[in-house]
């Protein structure tokens, strides 16, 4: 099936109000915290640490969205794929209305947010992020959503008889809608698996490490149905991306939590 996708599907606007523009992207993003806001204030795990409403409130909107996803995405991926233009002009990092955010720069931001946050309250970390974990995938699902809707990201080329013309791609190839992929594969399939382990283990960290592991394994298979970033391309091997290399650390890192928490059980 070949889908040609109109020109919504090319930075689509919810709301224009002369220079200001609202995108889609930037409401899924919203609507993520929202949702994950809802979920935790509601988690068993979150109610046994005993966080009140308002602490759930501040932990999702203050520390995880802004502190956390969006100053750390920002810094992550002017770090991870715009070091050249960060050099040129160190003020890029606060040009934000020209996008970029890195999902492992996001990640390492919420990390360090939560930790202070943890410090704050008096919170045990790994048991905290246990509950976090859980919430996570309904983000990620509905931001490659946004992606797709952004006509941003997408695949590569295909010769199958299944694919998406973008009116972004400038070649009007027939393409991967690897955005779809990954909402998919990081957003329902990772939550169903961190569901089902949460279910099947009460071990400190093990949720945790388990979003390590399953999230940089789906990502990193993913990334071979996607467009590499134009401006940095391939990064290794001819064959691997940023965002593959940047998983590895990701996978080792939850291994490595997964062995201290079963150790220390």
């Amino acid at each position: 099936m070949i889908i040609e996708l109109s020109d919504f599907f090319n930075n689509p606007s919810l709301v224009e109000l002369g220079p200001v523009k609202i995108q889609y992207y930037a409401v899924t993003w919203l609507l993520s915290a929202v949702l994950i806001y809802s979920f935790l204030k509601r988690n068993k795990i979150i109610h046994e640490i005993g966080l009140k409403k308002d602490d759930v409130n501040d932990m999702v909107f203050l520390y995880g969205l802004f502190f956390g996803a969006m100053c750390g995405g920002r810094i992550g991926y002017m770090l991870f794929y715009g070091t050249d233009q960060l050099i040129d002009d160190p003020f890029s990092l606060f040009y934000i209305w020209e996008g970029g955010l890195s999902f492992h720069g996001g990640l390492l931001g919420v990390i360090i947010s939560l930790i202070i946050f943890c410090k704050k309250r008096g919170i045990e970390f790994l048991r905290l992020m246990d509950g976090v974990a859980l919430a996570m995938p309904i983000g990620l699902g509905l931001v490659r959503l946004g992606n797709f809707l952004n006509g941003e990201l997408y695949g590569k080329a295909t010769n199958g008889e299944w694919g998406f013309i973008f009116p972004t791609d400038q070649l009007g190839m027939l393409r991967h809608p690897s955005q779809l992929y990954e909402s998919l594969g990081e957003g329902l399939v990772l939550f169903l698996i961190l569901t089902f382990i949460s279910q099947k283990s009460k071990i400190k960290g093990v949720v945790s490490s388990s979003f390590l592991i399953f999230y940089g394994s789906i990502r990193f298979i993913i990334e071979f149905f996607r467009q590499p970033d134009s401006h940095i391309g391939y990064v290794a091997y001819d064959s691997l991306s940023m965002g593959q290399l940047l998983c590895i650390p990701m996978i080792i890192v939850g291994f490595f939590i997964l062995i201290y928490s079963r150790k220390n059980a």
